[in-house]
Order: structure tokens, then C-alpha cells, then sequence
């Protein structure tokens, strides 16, 4: 394999460059770009529906309101769901044959499904079709992580996982872009949910297996590739895989329970003071949309050169402890929308940054047999631990005695479970990856 394809020798030496992207080859710049570009439209491929569901399944279900919300809720469930199978089925079969083929499959699947939406006519093929997209999407993220983490030096690793993670602030916007060009017309949004089927033919030049899974495969037996007898029976591992799980479960629940509420937080701020509906929602989507998805995306780019520095788990504490500070403060505080519009960024930061520490440290927690397995396992098993709390915060937020700023702050309070959670798991800050 040429050497290009791999780390420097820096990986091996005690002197580390003075920058992180000294030392780092165009192979590994290559392959970092097609990971983000396999990531922005998976998440494009994800937001496009929150984008579009509204005008989609009124034309589908011929205007009723009450069954679009029902359905709408429905389809989200189905989402988490098919990404949690497609992430453990696609997570095993990329340590058993591989990166490139599996992440070829993957963008495949969520691009063709994607495309057959536009032409959907009824929910029950709606439906179908948004679980086989959530398997393409579910997958491609444990792929993608797991390549990065072994293409790239130690030295590096962090900055470009977290690099990687963060471009899913492309895909929202790239969503919400297209969503106000097609205005009612969803069916072409999907449409141009095709276009990621090209990238098959660039990974399909381009990418090629890590040296570490090629001499693994080498030396350790079939059965043991994308194991998950050897994941979650394995006490080395195991106890791992859950805590991680466990970790992205807060993350996740604490993104629809409290970091997407910051759009019905302002629309509450300006109709308590008198602002008219429709006015109230386009400045709420704004706030949203822009102002604290623009703190969210700094948020997700940080936490890679502040765990390089700081480490993985001082780094996940702090997020999360300054997560916890800043929700009352953004519940409560403001007397006006400027002051509000000034707390939406970091807000945003604090609450959706420490999400890039997921594609940064959990591909660092296994070995190179299991780790999209694994890596897969804590990410998209906390996509489906996450749905008790979605559900839990819709509970808490229709109730006329709670307040939306109380429950939002109440929900806040998963922040402190992360905390303890990451206090029991390993450092990983310049560890070479884990090999059995």
C-alpha cells in the first residue's frame, strides 16, 4: 500500500509537530474531505424531512392537520430507529469487509431512497422509505468516524474527527436552503437528495482500507471482525460500549429536549409580549435557524482542539457543566430579543458542541476489529435511548402547569448525568488507537 495512505511516522515518535496539521499527507486530507461530504448529506438527507414534513404529508394525507402532526411524530420514531439498525448492521460489516465497500453501500442506500420519495404517493410508502434512508444514514456516520480515527496521526486525530462531526452544520443549512427554494414543491428536495450517489464513484477511486484493518484482517479470524459477541460479551469492552452509550444517550436526548426547544423558546419570548404569530414564528425560525445554529456550528468545531489541549474528558465535563449554566440563563434572563439573540450562540455552543466528541472518542475506545462496531454501538445505541426522553419532554412540555422555560431547565438537568458518566470512563488524549 503506498505510504501515502497512512500516518507519518510522527505516530511513533515522542516529538509531535508544533501545528496539528503539520505532517499530516494529501491521502489523509483527501479522505477527511469525502468523510464530511458523506456526513453533510447524511444529515441534509435527515433535516430535509423536518424541513418539508409539514407540506408533505398534508398533500399526502389530503389536509388533515391532526393526522399530519400524528404521522409526523410517527416517521420521527421510525428515523431514530432505522438509524440505530443501520448503524449496528453497517458498523459490524465495515470491521468484517471493510471501510470502503460498506461506506460505498451505505451512501448508496440513503441517496437512491431518498430519490424514490419523490415519487411517493401514500404514507405507508413514506414510511418504508424513511427507515431504508435512517439505515444509509445510521451506518455512513460509524464508517466515516471509524476511517478518520485510523487514517489520520495521533497528533491529529481529534482535530480532524472533530472537524468531521461538525460539518453536519452544512447539511442543516444545505436543508434549510434548499427547503425555502422548493418552498411547497417537497418533492424536489428529495430529488436532489440523489446527488450523494456520486460520491460512490470518488470514494470508489479514492479511499483505501486503513494498513491497521488490512493487517487485522490478516491476523485475526473472520468471526472476530465486527463481533458483537466479542463487543458486548467481552468485559473488556463491554462495559465501555455502555457507558458510551450511555453518554451519547444524554447528547442526543438533550439536543431535541433542550437544544431544538431554543426555536419555541424565542416564538413563547415574542408572543408574551405582544408580537403577532406569524411574525413571531419567522423571527423565532431565524433565531433558530441561523443566529444559534452559527453558535452551534463554532461549538462543534471547538471541541476538537480543546480536547487535543485539554483532553477528551475534561473537555466532555466542561461542555457539559456549561451547558447546564447557560440554560436558565437563556430561559430566564432576557428582557428583550437583542438580549436574547445574544445568548442563542452560546447556547448553541455549549449545548450541541460537545457532539463532535463522540466521532472523536469513541472510534479511541476499541480495537480495530470492533471499533466501527463499537463506535456504532454507543452513537446509534443512543439514538434509541434517546426516544424515552423525547418522548418524556413532550409529555412535560404540553402540561399547563409547567412553563416551557421549566421544563427546558428541568430537562437541563441530564447534563449533570453526562458528567458522571464520562468521570467513569478512560482518558484517550495521545493514545495511540486501542489494538487487542
Amino acid at each position: 500500500m503506498n505510504a501515502d495512505n497512512e500516518a507519518p511516522n510522527t505516530e511513533q515518535t515522542q516529538t509531535e509537530p508544533r501545528k496539528w496539521y503539520h505532517g499530516v499527507t494529501n491521502y489523509q486530507w483527501l479522505v477527511l474531505i469525502i468523510a464530511c461530504a458523506g456526513w453533510v448529506f447524511d444529515v441534509y438527507e435527515g433535516q430535509i424531512f423536518n424541513i418539508t414534513r409539514q407540506d408533505m404529508l398534508l398533500e399526502v394525507l389530503g389536509g388533515d392537520e391532526a393526522a399530519t402532526k400524528q404521522w409526523g411524530d410517527f416517521f420521527l420514531a421510525i428515523f431514530l430507529c432505522g438509524g440505530t439498525i443501520g448503524g449496528l448492521l453497517f458498523g459490524s460489516l465495515a470491521d468484517r469487509y471493510g471501510r470502503q465497500p460498506i461506506m460505498i453501500a451505505t451512501i448508496l442506500m440513503y441517496s437512491v431512497f431518498s430519490g424514490l420519495t419523490f415519487f411517493a404517493s401514500d404514507i405507508y410508502t413514506i414510511g418504508g422509505l424513511r427507515f431504508l434512508v435512517a439505515l444509509g444514514i445510521g451506518g455512513e456516520w460509524a464508517v466515516a468516524a471509524s476511517l478518520v480515527a485510523e487514517v489520520f496521526p495521533k497528533h491529529a486525530r481529534a482535530h480532524a474527527s472533530g472537524i468531521f462531526h461538525a460539518t453536519s452544520i452544512l447539511g442543516t443549512w444545505l436543508a434549510a436552503l434548499v427547503g425555502i427554494w422548493v418552498a411547497s414543491q417537497w418533492r424536489y428536495a428529495y430529488l436532489i437528495g440523489v446527488l450523494p450517489a456520486l460520491l460512490i464513484v470518488w470514494v470508489r477511486v479514492s479511499v483505501k482500507e486503513p494498513q491497521r484493518w488490512e493487517e487485522r484482517r490478516r491476523s485475526t479470524e473472520v468471526s472476530q471482525m465486527g463481533s458483537f459477541r466479542e463487543l458486548l460479551l467481552n468485559s473488556q469492552w463491554n462495559g465501555l460500549a455502555i457507558r458510551g452509550m450511555l453518554l451519547a444517550a444524554v447528547g442526543l436526548g438533550t439536543f431535541w429536549a433542550v437544544t431544538v426547544a431554543g426555536q419555541d423558546i424565542v416564538r413563547e419570548f415574542l408572543l408574551e409580549r405582544g408580537v403577532v404569530e406569524e411574525d413571531a414564528k419567522s423571527r423565532a425560525k431565524f433565531a433558530y435557524g441561523i443566529v444559534q445554529a452559527t453558535g452551534g456550528g463554532l461549538g462543534l468545531l471547538s471541541f476538537g482542539p480543546l480536547a487535543a489541549r485539554f483532553g477528551r474528558k475534561r473537555t466532555f465535563i466542561g461542555f457539559h457543566a456549561a451547558a447546564l449554566a447557560i440554560v436558565p440563563c437563556v430561559c430566564f434572563l432576557p428582557q428583550t430579543y437583542t438580549q436574547l439573540l445574544i445568548l442563542l450562540p452560546v447556547f448553541g455552543f455549549l449545548t450541541l458542541g460537545m457532539h463532535s466528541g463522540y466521532a472523536i472518542y469513541f472510534p479511541e475506545l476499541f480495537p480495530t476489529n470492533i471499533r466501527a462496531t463499537g463506535a456504532s454501538f454507543c452513537f446509534n445505541g443512543g439514538r434509541m435511548m434517546a426516544v424515552p426522553v423525547l418522548l418524556f419532554s413532550g409529555w412535560l412540555k404540553s402540561r399547563e402547569d409547567v412553563s416551557l422555560s421549566t421544563a427546558v431547565m428541568g430537562l437541563s438537568l441530564l447534563f449533570l448525568v453526562g458528567i458522571a458518566i464520562i468521570l467513569t470512563l478512560p482518558e484517550t488524549k495521545d493514545r495511540d488507537l486501542v489494538e487487542a
